[in-house]
């Protein structure tokens, strides 16, 4: 996908923004260009793409392949102010949060059990043209008590790329209902001063 830039001064951030246009800068090691972008079009791309898709940013009519880094945002208008731009190289590897799509329904939901997702994204490091855009991962085998790691989803990633995130960390879970986990607890608890009564009694017998 393709944003349109122009090439600005340092500073006036303000202006810009009141006239539409978000300030943003174009990186790596080489290069540090302040640019500006359309507003709603900026928004437009980074909704569509987001952090893990290289986007073509034409700058004054020469084409740079970039991701998107680092979006600073309004926290009480919820709009961008200010973006960074990773000018990527064709073989140069870049770290990249990919993210994860669970699809299915899993026996385990089917049964009552519970779905508790405890990771979306997976950090990769790969190559810009092998950038997947999601990481679709199949849960319907899942009982209930089964979970997947992220180890599990090297079947589903680009031969090339390295997972940079621990290989046991979970990211999707079945668990028992919650209902049923509650009521074991309530009776653990019932029981506990029954014991503690029953001691106590057999204290004073034999005293």
């Amino acid at each position: 996908m393709k944003l349109e830039a122009s090439k600005r001064a340092a500073g006036a951030a303000d202006a810009l923004r009141r006239s539409g246009r978000m300030p943003a800068v174009v990186y790596n090691r080489i290069l540090n260009l302040p640019v500006s972008v359309d507003f709603k079009a900026f928004d437009r791309v980074f909704r569509s793409q987001g952090t893990s898709s290289v986007i073509d940013l034409e700058v004054d009519g020469q084409v740079l392949p970039v991701l998107v880094k680092d979006v600073q945002m309004d926290k009480r208008r919820r709009v961008p102010l200010h973006a960074d731009f990773f000018a990527v190289t064709a073989d140069q590897a870049v770290s990249v949060h990919v993210r994860i799509e669970f699809v299915g329904t899993s026996i385990g939901a089917k049964e009552g059990g519970q779905i508790d997702v405890q990771r979306r994204e997976v950090y990769l490091s790969v190559l810009p043209r092998l950038i997947p855009n999601h990481v679709e991962v199949d849960i319907s085998a899942l009982a209930i008590g089964d979970s997947l790691h992220v180890r599990d989803l090297r079947s589903s990633l680009p031969p090339e790329a390295e997972v940079l995130d621990d290989p046991d960390l979970a990211i999707i879970a079945v668990v028992p209902p919650r209902v049923a986990i509650e009521e074991e607890e309530a009776v653990e608890e019932e029981a506990e001063p029954e014991v503690i009564a029953k001691g106590g009694e057999d204290e004073e017998e034999e005293g």
